[in-house]
């Protein structure tokens, strides 16, 4: 493994550590009774409770002045300076501890503990001053350095979101406004928990495994189970198992868990995902609305305290009642055409003129959803409910008691996105069987989204299921709006990427092949230009100054080479 110049020295700086009898990686418990929040936003009003702190955390700055200085220390709620002096530290003659250790052995990005107490500079900042400090553990990997101006606007900072979804630890370090994000995902979870327990609805767990892909149209994620011999699915939906649950009696379940559709991934799509379903019995998709209105509203106001929330150069308000408007009325207004009048032919037609791409597996509901999905849902701003869907597209949906073809469904959409869909659930056993006939006729046709057959399921609907109404809300999506964020990597903690590249480290022939003499290679490696990949996209003026210096340290005899030589190396 090739090591930079920094993490060789850091590896050291462990070493010796040991070798002075300090444990870089302490197993016991450091008892912490202070964080950084509760100090800037108490301490004024109530110092008598600061006179002895204990608080952990990660080093983020130093600023050494002889026999004194000052650090910045970063805890699980912020940052808060700290300061050092050597004689409190060191009262005997044995400065170790601070000329030794503190100066020269601590790094950013160091983990320690300290004791002391909060006291107010001559500047009139709130700071610790340590009286003892301890070792935690040793980083032996740089933080990125991330710059900011005098009003705390970052100019230079860990950006780039390829490294940030890779690396979210260091994402989260560096960037503590990415924290935040995720602070008011897990509020909007236990909001909804909140919500749905006070009605008296039970949290549950279903099966990830399931021997049949149910609950949506989706591509499925095929594994093998071993011990079984048989081939399983990684859900797509929670919807089945938790109306089987409704058949055996309970009035109302949720689940927040993870769904896996094996599908494309873009702005607004992860293959693995957050949801909630839930199922109430009695209910149906009018009484849903109203319901998803409330719970909305309490979700909105608990994350951003009000009901209104910035997304991009729109303000978005979740405060109820929302329009409904029907796809057909929606794909009219926003078109001018009327599929009502159509048949599957002629929607295709119209979709081909429109230089849509439909293929003949597309049903007459399959082409309505794709004329939706291109033409209207970007139109629709303000939290909107789009009600009574073609029945093809909705096979686990009753029909709509007053409009022929059409179920009583709605989807919720934000923003041009689709961040909630609801039924009155389908519990006649028999239409549920033709429905689900009918699903493996599109199959036969071509499409790989269509619902299997699952026997059980209808055997659970021939007990009875009482009249039942589910949603289902993408928790992903939800927090995308509440947070203005317009990627759903950035409010997953570990959004699925692409396997990571190795680069090949280049060879000494590759470095010459770039025309750098032999007797600059090991020092362009020391500068951790490892690759000619690198070299290219490295700056000229940089190389020539960072060369300089490690000519010296190399003790390098040959002359500098000229700025112009340097840039026919990355040219």
């Amino acid at each position: 493994m090739l090591l930079s110049e920094q993490e060789i020295l850091r590896r050291q700086k462990r070493e010796e550590l040991m070798r002075l009898g300090i444990e870089p990686y302490p197993a016991e418990e450091f008892v912490v009774n202070t964080y950084a929040s509760d100090i800037t936003k108490n301490y004024e009003n109530n110092k008598i409770d600061y006179k002895y702190v204990t608080m952990a955390g990660r080093l983020m700055g130093f600023r050494i002045m002889g026999s004194a200085a000052f650090a910045e220390l970063q805890d699980s709620t912020g940052r808060i300076q700290l300061y050092f002096r050597r004689d409190d530290l060191c009262p005997g003659e044995d400065k170790t501890l601070y000329n030794t250790v503190f100066k020269k052995l601590l790094d950013i990005g160091d983990i320690i503990g300290i004791t002391g107490f909060v006291f107010t500079t001559q500047t009139g900042e709130i700071s610790v001053h340590v009286q003892e400090f301890k070792i935690l553990n040793k980083s032996l990997r740089p933080l990125p350095v991330v710059k900011r101006d005098e009003d705390g606007n970052i100019y230079d900072g860990f950006t780039d979101p390829e490294l940030r979804y890779r690396q979210r630890y260091v994402d989260l370090i560096v960037n503590p406004e990415i924290r935040a994000i995720f602070i008011k995902r897990a509020r909007i979870i236990t909001t909804m928990r909140s919500y749905f327990d006070s009605k008296g609805w039970l949290e549950v767990e279903t099966p990830v495994l399931q021997s049949i892909h149910g609950g949506a149209a989706a591509r499925p994620f095929e594994t093998h189970h071993n011990a079984l011999d048989v081939d399983l699915f990684l859900r797509i939906a929670t919807e089945l198992h938790l109306k089987r649950l409704i058949v055996g009696g309970f009035e109302g379940v949720y689940e927040f868990g993870k769904l896996f559709r094996n599908e494309g991934m873009d702005r607004t799509h992860n293959p693995e995902f957050t949801t909630v379903e839930l199922y109430v019995a009695y209910k149906d998709y009018l009484w849903m609305m109203q319901m998803t209105e409330q719970v909305l509203e309490q979700v909105a106001i608990a994350v951003n305290g009000t009901t209104t929330a910035v997304f991009g150069d729109k303000e978005l308000n979740f405060a109820g009642p929302y329009p409904r408007l029907s796809i057909t009325d929606a794909i009219l207004q926003y078109t001018g055409l009327n599929v009502d009048e159509l048949d599957e032919a002629a929607i295709r037609s119209q979709c081909r003129e429109w230089g849509m791409e439909v293929s003949e597996s597309m049903g007459k509901g399959k082409l309505i959803d794709e004329i939706f999905g291109e033409k209207v849902e970007e139109n629709i701003i303000q939290p909107t409910f789009i009600i009574d869907h073609p029945v093809e597209m909705s096979p686990l949906t009753k029909k709509h008691r007053t409009k022929s073809g059409m179920v009583e469904r709605f989807e919720l959409f934000v923003n041009g996105r689709e961040i909630a869909n609801a039924y009155s659930e389908l519990n006649d056993p028999i239409e549920q069987r033709e429905r689900f006939e009918d699903q493996l006729k599109l199959k036969e046709r071509g499409d790989d989204e269509a619902m299997e057959m699952d026997d059980d399921f209808l055997r659970s609907l021939e007990y009875g299921m009482p009249p039942t109404s589910g949603i289902g809300i993408g928790i992903d999506r939800l927090t995308m709006l509440l947070t203005n964020n317009s990627s759903i990597q950035e409010v997953i903690f570990f959004p699925q990427m692409r396997p990571e590249k190795k680069p090949e480290m280049a060879k000494e022939t590759d470095y010459m092949q770039a025309g750098v003499p032999a007797v600059w290679i090991p020092a362009l490696q020391k500068m951790n230009i490892l690759t000619i990949e690198q070299l290219k996209a490295a700056s000229p003026n940089k190389i020539f100054n960072d060369l300089g210096g490690m000519r010296k340290k190399l003790k390098i005899e040959e002359k500098m080479p000229l700025l112009d030589e340097i840039k026919a190396w990355v040219e």
